[in-house]
């Protein structure tokens, strides 16, 4: 039997970065995933992107990670456009506006994984186990994890990083709140006629919103398209060349003529949101405590922050002598992250409604609001450092 101060369930970003957040601690750790963690890489840019905001970028730095990234495979954007189709709505961001160097990365979650794992791994700490979990015992001071391969980990806190579907979430009964978007969304690669210039676009459609997120390649985009689902359905049924002649007419052909280059690939939308996060000995976070509707490319940095200040609280607690599993101190972090998962959701909610369908006051109130702001350089640098983390 393995005995450690913290075992984390879930191999993915979330995960990894409360592991290498913690790596200076005297916290010993295990990390259970059921799938392996690192996986090689095909030549051609991965399906699942995420816009990684300057404030994570800056803490992945100071841990190391950054530098485990492949250059190639990492994408800065420099401006973002955002318009409203069929309208004179539309405002411009750029890195000048407050300034930055970038801002934000678009890097495939899968290369950002394997940065994480190639710094999380070299931890003295740190001990990966590849496996299912198979049942959880709780006791009064220590959880026990029995594997599917008949190993046991026990450990005095449990964290869940294991997705939406979250097993620890189950498991520990937490209860969710969740609502159905009706939206789909569907990723892949194109390739562009024109360059994309470092400018990531959106361009919001009455069925839903699509983004065009710049890769490393100046002809290469990935995209979310998130449409109404039955919308969705007709698109994925698509050929790859009409479903290419859609893309190009839905994007105004900003960058010339589009061209699909990956498979396609579909994803219902769920917002989702425990009302409870933390219980004696577990704590839940990322996508196993908040899903949102990726409009705003902010799910992952949302997640990420869940990880970064849970391990100050854990290395807090070292520091003052407290159990990881104090109460007051775990019931403080589940307050302060609920509530800035609360606003993010209830912010892109507000998005989704007002941008959703065509009704022309709807339109003209969208239109009015886009101009005005684009002309209000203080409302923009508020927008953009909220957006970048800061």
């Amino acid at each position: 039997m393995e005995n450690v101060d913290v075992v984390i369930v879930g191999g993915g970003m979330v995960g990894l970065c409360l592991a290498a957040a913690l790596k200076e601690s005297t916290l010993s750790i295990a990390i259970i995933s059921d799938q392996v963690v690192q996986q090689p890489l095909s030549d051609q840019p991965a399906l699942r992107v995420s816009a990684i905001n300057d404030a994570n970028r800056q803490t992945l730095q100071s841990l190391g990670v950054w530098a485990h990234l492949p250059a190639q495979r990492i994408s800065p954007y420099d401006t973002m456009a955002v318009w409203d189709k069929d309208s004179f709505g539309r405002i411009q961001f750029s890195k000048d506006d407050l300034p930055a160097e970038h801002l934000g990365h678009i890097i495939e979650n899968q290369v950002l994984v394997n940065a994480l794992a190639e710094e999380v791994l070299n931890q003295s700490n740190v001990k990966l186990i590849e496996s299912r979990i198979d049942k959880i015992l709780w006791g009064q001071r220590e959880t026990m994890v029995m594997l599917e391969n008949d190993d046991v980990v026990a450990c005095g806190l449990l964290v869940g990083a294991d997705g939406a579907n979250s097993f620890i979430r189950q498991q520990a009964q937490l209860p969710i709140t969740f609502k159905d978007y009706g939206h789909t969304a569907i990723v892949g690669t194109i390739r562009t006629e024109l360059p994309h210039d470092n400018c990531a676009r959106q361009v919001f459609t009455p069925h839903g919103p699509l983004a065009l997120l710049p890769l490393n390649d100046k002809h290469l985009c990935s995209i979310v398209w998130s449409q109404h689902s039955e919308v969705a359905s007709e698109l994925m049924n698509l050929n790859n060349t009409d479903f290419s002649h859609r893309l190009t007419a839905v994007s105004d052909s900003v960058l010339g003529v589009l061209k699909l280059e990956s498979e396609k690939y579909a994803f219902p939308l769920t917002m989702r949101y425990a009302r409870q996060w933390v219980k004696k000995g577990v704590v839940i976070i990322g996508d196993a405590a908040h899903t949102i509707h990726p409009l705003a490319g902010q799910g992952a940095n949302l997640g990420m922050r869940d990880a970064f200040a849970l391990a100050e609280v854990l290395k807090a607690c070292v520091d003052s002598d407290k159990s990881i599993t104090d109460e007051r101190s775990l019931r403080a972090f589940e307050r302060a992250r609920k509530a800035d998962a609360a606003k993010v959701i209830a912010a892109m909610e507000g998005f989704k409604t007002l941008f959703d369908g065509d009704h022309p006051l709807k339109k003209l109130v969208r239109g009015v609001g886009l101009v005005a702001t684009d002309s209000l350089p203080a409302i923009k640098r508020k927008w953009l450092a909220q957006a970048m983390g800061w």
